[in-house]
């Protein structure tokens, strides 16, 4: 099935997307959470129930009158208010190819374990304006990724069994301002600047039932549910990136047991996939450069409408905004004698 969330009164309401409609699911069944916190929280108890709902809506048989057109409906992030917010870094020909666009061999230790990085869950955001300050236009990007949400409490999560802690797949963008990004890098820390201004999800959650025709078995070594899914990004209406969700190395099963490990975690934490291959100008751009020395490199800009798509999930429009401020914190670069 798939729950949107979008906003009713001043509220996040969780509805059924079907066929273009939306049913709120407090309204159409007594037991059911009227938001996805709630949803999320209790899932043992709302999920068969509402399985058994999408299905009736779907043949028609609820006796409920005609949803909730889309049109005009101010769609949120399926996940409004994540408890947290990581993000991997499991396919291998991303890291590959941005490694080789500066001139660093692959570092092995990829293949050894998954990794991630917390980002700021305050700022996940669905689709519509993306408003960004002075210093994101320094190199600002797009990366193409899924994410999944948590839907059961857990703790040393073995990745055999992690599967079950999986309550759908959303598509996923991780903006990105890379010379913000870059710049504190040098330090061993981060991203942090370069990324906490905004994380697109949506347009809705697709629970695992429904993506079960598109499993695929994970790649070899490897554990966990993986899919034959593909994945899209448009700028101003042409195609940049084409990848597809089956080319993780790692899977979402095995990022949840290492995030997991001496760690709980709870229903509405978010979890990103990592930029799929060509998933974002920085590495197009490197590219394009090895392969062209007269490439004109590309970054987003204000105005720039940025739209994602996974298939059978959906797709999702953003448009880049400019924030009424001169401000910046690259500019405030304090110059001072090294201490060695």
């Amino acid at each position: 099935m798939k729950l949107v969330s979008y906003l009713r009164e001043g509220q996040d309401q969780l509805a059924f997307l079907v066929n273009n409609f939306l049913y709120d699911c407090d309204a159409v069944h007594p037991e059911l959470a009227g938001n996805m916190n709630m949803f999320l929280n209790y899932w043992d108890d709302m999920f068969p129930i509402a399985q058994k709902v999408n299905a009736a809506l779907v043949n028609g048989t609820m006796g409920v009158n005609k949803g909730l057109s889309l049109d005009g409906i101010q769609l949120l992030a399926p996940v409004p208010f994540p408890t947290s917010c990581r993000d991997g870094y499991a396919f291998r020909q991303h890291v590959a190819a941005a490694r080789r666009n500066r001139g660093v061999p692959m570092i092995p230790e990829f293949d050894e374990y998954p990794i991630f990085y917390f980002t700021n869950h305050h700022s996940i955001q669905g689709p519509g304006p993306v408003y960004c300050m002075p210093d994101h236009f320094e190199q600002l990007d797009f990366e193409l990724e899924a994410a999944i949400v948590i839907c059961r409490n857990g703790r040393n999560i073995a990745a055999e069994t992690a599967d079950e802690y999986i309550g759908g797949l959303m598509i996923m963008n991780d903006m990105s301002a890379r010379k913000l990004q870059m710049e504190e890098m040098l330090l061993n820390l981060g991203p942090a600047k370069g990324k906490d201004f905004s994380t697109v999800i949506g347009p809705c959650l697709v629970t695992l039932d429904e993506l079960a025709p598109y499993e695929i078995p994970a790649k070899p070594g490897h554990t966990g549910k993986s899919w034959n899914l593909t994945m899209k990004c448009r700028v101003n209406g042409i195609e940049v990136s084409h990848g597809n969700l089956g080319d993780m190395d790692w899977t979402f099963a095995e990022i949840i047991e290492r995030a997991s490990y001496g760690a709980t975690l709870y229903p509405g934490d978010v979890i990103g996939s990592g930029t799929v291959g060509t998933g974002c100008f920085l590495e197009l751009n490197g590219t394009g450069k090895m392969n062209n020395p007269n490439y004109v490199p590309q970054w987003l800009k204000e105005g720039d409408i940025v739209e994602m798509e996974i298939e059978h999930i959906g797709s999702i429009s953003n448009t880049i905004v400019k924030e009424d401020s001169s401000f910046s914190i690259l500019a405030q670069k304090k110059k001072g004698t090294s201490i060695a």
